[in-house]
């Protein structure tokens, strides 16, 4: 019998490609190949699940009950693994889960290995409760996809869905159920280093992705074959921590937090997220994991979540060091009636183990403790874990082999790019008329660093670098030379996760002098020159925050060095943060992100044509750190003369690119706005239509956005907001009527003045254009 999950990967990936028009593969061909679509099982009932999981908690002493709320890193031995007590003995994994102490466990990736501690679990303890394995399945999982601010880049949640469909796969036939993902935490400080997996400043595009990301990992219900349980971190305002400095502790008014960082948050529980990770840090002086407003009143009350949450990393014995607890035993008392159900933790003795006599002390109830445990055992079950709880090795190396999960990698990376720079029509590189390419940089042939950050040994990624995707692109067609010209920069301070989570790869090691000097004489002698900067992939994600938005080493020199040979220079930056090039201004600027495994060539088609460049910044491109943080949706200043500039010794304080910015090979005009009433009463929805040309020679794309502002109202509202976005194809002189809806959800905000959401009468304008600097206007007012 076929794969069902398979053929609904390929209609995923035939719907990104027909959407794509200019970039990706042909239509047609994808479509002549994919089966047609099969019904998958149909899932039990919530009341059935309920029902089976109370049955199995009836059986359960407190001891048992307890060990299901302890999740462990394992380390892939016993004797001698890691333990969260340097004075304990070595941890003993495999009794631990026989014993019934351990419910789930994390960084298991070999399916032996899953098989071998899954049969410990259902065969040697009491009650033959299966483990729940989560990973962190980011961007991908042996099949890499672009980073997810890149695909947030793309403005296509169908890309978002269908890359986190192929990672679903992919980890289910290893053995995983569940992914820390997606982050859907809102930034507006890139020198933050988890930027790079989310979806940038916007709330509207963050809930869009957040939505896309939940259905691509868990598919149409929890436990759809080939997919896996979806937990949406970190709950609550993590990207916003203090100075871009990664845990450090968060202070949001109110404000911010319902308009701007909970909304991606509500989507994805919307979208049915069956899990929510809590946060490191403290917020407003609260840390997250003993935050029983944010996990009792607004996700489980407000919001109506009916899944588990989990603790990041030791956010349960963290609550001692952050002054919430006196002592581990009081932190698992706080947690679990915080609505903590699950704690992340390394290898040791579990608090959560002491509940046990926190529920003899009536510190906890004896319901708060039986619900946690429901809500795991549910989601057990939703899985199909008691009935399969084991995996197929054979599988999961077909799985993995599958062209159909290398595609989707490749049209996610082409549909990622940004074009922010192309004087002259530089690009894309015409092969007839250039006879010779000097593709100059650290990372022109570091498939390593095309993959990014959190990207793991075991699923044994791999990638294809720039340069080998430029000689299959080119072949004889075009000379090629290639030189790294500076050494790939390294970060001054190490992490955890340097060496531990991304795969390591020695540096090469050349002449740095001679190696310099030749890649600007190949430049010299070309009639093009492409340098691929950046920053390596151990300089975003977490633990790695940045004080400056430089290029790192000696990439400027090398920039500047090329520019002034005066051959037409494209930098194509691969980067998760805006990069401040210090006046350098080469004649075209193709922005990748990290974009994969198919990197290579999917920037192959790029520069050469084959694809066009119809992504969009999902994030305002500062021109220095000391900008941030920063986002184009401020309030308007009180100052009468406006105030374009807020610091004396910079002429101006806008940002290089602003929000939503992104060139393609044709260009695009917008005209005949028209919006359909004039007045509307409060809760009513009205359209907004305009007309879309492809004026240029090229077919393309084009993201349609709109904006709004309201002019007066219960609370002062953002020069701009974003509030609909659609990205489509166009053939050269072709014209779109494009028509958004604006609906009573999209015009209402939460005020600190009523403490609640309000939809105030006044007078709003309305913009329709290619970003957020958009001047195609009109106006409509919502009456009394």
């Amino acid at each position: 019998m076929k794969n069902p999950h398979r053929a609904r990967l390929r209609v995923l990936l035939m719907a990104t490609c027909l959407a794509a028009g200019a970039g990706g593969v042909a239509p047609g061909a994808l479509a002549a190949k994919a089966p047609p679509a099969r019904n998958t099982p149909a899932p039990p009932s919530d009341a059935a699940v309920e029902a089976r999981a109370r049955a199995l908690l009836g059986q359960m002493t407190q001891a048992e009950k307890v060990g299901q709320l302890v999740q462990f890193f394992y380390s892939g031995t016993n004797a001698g693994a890691t333990t969260s007590d340097a004075s304990a003995k070595p941890y003993d994994a495999d009794a631990a889960i026989a014993r019934g102490e351990v419910g789930s466990l994390l960084l298991v990736t070999d399916p032996n290995e899953v098989n071998r501690l899954q049969r410990i679990a259902v065969e040697n303890s009491r009650l033959k409760i299966p483990l729940l394995f989560g990973f962190d399945v980011i961007h991908g999982f042996h099949t890499i996809m672009p980073v997810p601010l890149a695909m947030a880049a793309s403005w296509d949640p169908k890309v978002a869905e269908a890359g986190q469909a192929v990672a679903a796969a992919e980890a289910r036939a290893a053995g995983v159920n569940w992914t820390f993902a997606p982050m859907v935490d809102i930034t507006r400080d890139p020198r933050w280093g988890r930027i790079v997996e989310g979806a940038g400043e916007d709330p509207v595009l963050g809930a869009a992705m957040a939505a896309a990301q939940v259905r691509g990992f868990q598919g149409s219900y929890i436990g759809a074959p080939g997919h896996i349980i979806a937990g949406p971190k970190h709950f609550a305002g993590y990207g916003a921590a203090t100075g871009g400095r990664d845990y450090d502790e968060v202070e949001l008014s109110d404000s911010q937090l319902h308009n701007v960082y909970l909304p991606p948050f509500k989507a994805a529980v919307d979208a049915g997220a069956g899990n929510i990770m809590s946060a490191y840090m403290q917020l407003n002086g609260v840390p997250a994991a003993a935050n029983g407003w944010l996990l009792n009143e607004v996700l489980r009350k407000e919001w109506g979540f009916k899944g588990f949450v989990v603790t990041d990393a030791g956010g349960v014995l963290s609550l001692p060091r952050q002054g919430a607890a006196a002592s581990p035993e009081e932190a698992a008392t706080r947690a679990i009636n915080a609505g903590v159900d699950l704690s992340m933790e390394f290898p040791g003795k579990s608090p959560m183990l002491s509940l046990v006599d926190a529920v003899k002390a009536d510190t906890v109830s004896q319901d708060t403790l039986d619900t946690a445990v429901l809500r795991l055992l549910e989601a057990k079950i939703r899985m199909g874990l008691f009935e399969n709880p084991y995996v197929d090795p054979k599988a999961y190396a077909a799985q993995i082999a599958d062209p159909a999960h290398a595609q989707v990698a490749r049209t996610a990376a082409e549909r990622s790019a940004v074009l922010l720079e192309n004087e002259g029509g530089l690009l894309p590189l015409n092969a007839a008329k250039t006879k010779s390419i000097a593709l100059i940089g650290p990372f022109a042939d570091s498939w390593h660093d095309t993959l990014g950050p959190w990207v793991f040994t075991g699923p044994k990624p791999t990638g294809v670098s720039i340069l080998e995707g430029l000689k299959a692109k080119l072949g004889t067609k075009v000379a090629l030379s290639y030189s790294p010209g500076v050494p790939v920069p390294e970060r001054i301070h190490k992490s955890f996760f340097d060496g531990k989570v991304n795969p390591p790869v020695p540096l090469p090691a050349f002449d740095a002098k001679s190696e310099f000097d030749k890649a600007v004489a190949l430049a010299a002698e070309s009639d093009v020159a492409v340098l691929v900067l950046g920053e390596a992939q151990n300089m975003a994600g977490e633990s790695a925050s940045r004080e400056g938005l430089g290029l790192p080493g000696r990439q400027q020199e090398l920039l500047e060095a090329v520019i002034a040979t005066g051959k037409p220079v494209v930098l194509v930056l691969m980067s998760a943060r805006p990069i401040d090039l210090k006046g350098a201004r080469p004649a075209a600027v193709l922005d990748v992100w990290y974009p994969g495994s198919q990197g290579g060539p999917a920037v192959a088609d790029l520069l050469m044509g084959d694809a066009v460049p119809g992504g969009k910044l999902p994030y305002s491109w500062i021109n220095s750190a000391s900008e941030a943080p920063y986002s184009y949706d401020f309030m308007p200043s009180h100052a009468p003369w406006g105030a374009a500039t807020r610091y004396w010794d910079t002429a101006t304080s806008t940002p290089r690119y602003p929000f939503g910015y992104g060139l393609s090979y044709t260009t695009f005009a917008y005209a005949n706005l028209a919006v359909s009433k004039d007045t509307i009463a409060k809760g009513a929805s009205l359209d907004v239509s305009f007309d879309l040309t492809n004026t240029g020679k090229r077919k393309g794309e084009e993201v349609a956005q709109l904006y709004i502002h309201q002019r007066a109202g219960t609370s002062s509202r953002p020069v701009r907001q974003l509030k609909k976005f659609a990205r489509m194809a166009l053939a050269p002189g072709e014209t779109r009527r494009v028509t958004f809806t604006l609906t009573a959800d999209d015009l209402r905000y939460w005020s600190a003045a009523t403490r609640g959401w309000v939809e105030d009468a006044s007078a709003f304008d309305v913009w329709v254009g290619g970003s957020s600097k958009a001047d195609l206007a009109g106006e409509f007012t919502i009456a009394p």
